[in-house]
């Protein structure tokens, strides 16, 4: 059943090369609602428990190290049809294959470096929310 939140991060690329406002625009234009917003640095350590589920896989280590190499910014969205919504508003995780338009089209430089993290599924958004924001941070 579809839901009306997701999670995003904005990622330390993004961040560092100064989109957080054009990023944050194109999100709220698009008709989402911020419902929870967090400028933080994540240590290794935070970042490694968020990524856990791919531990096993070969980029873990390197996803890790771009995760917490600056600040990010996390927020819970809302709108209806909110994650694939959102997917469609973020592009491919190449940039390269990211329809004109889309975040990632516009701010992202690499298949590593894609500016944005969007969750997957209505189950991954709502762990991801609980993982940064308690239901204090929540307007």
């Amino acid at each position: 059943m579809a839901t009306n939140r997701t999670f995003t991060m904005i990622k330390p690329d993004a961040v560092s090369n100064g989109h957080i406002g054009a990023i944050l625009n194109d999100i709220t234009s698009a008709g989402f609602k911020i419902i929870a917003l967090k400028y933080t640095h994540l240590s290794k350590e935070t970042a490694g428990a968020f990524y856990e589920v791919h531990k096993e896989r070969p980029f873990y280590a390197d996803l890790v190290s771009f995760m917490s190499s600056g600040p990010i910014v996390a927020a819970i969205l809302e709108k209806d049809n909110a994650v694939e919504d959102f997917r469609k508003l973020i592009g491919a995780t190449n940039p390269a294959d990211a329809a004109e338009g889309t975040i990632r089209n516009k701010y992202a430089q690499s298949i590593e470096a894609n500016a944005v993290h969007g969750s997957d599924s209505d189950e991954n958004a709502e762990i991801e929310g609980n993982f940064y924001f308690s239901q204090l941070e929540r307007f």
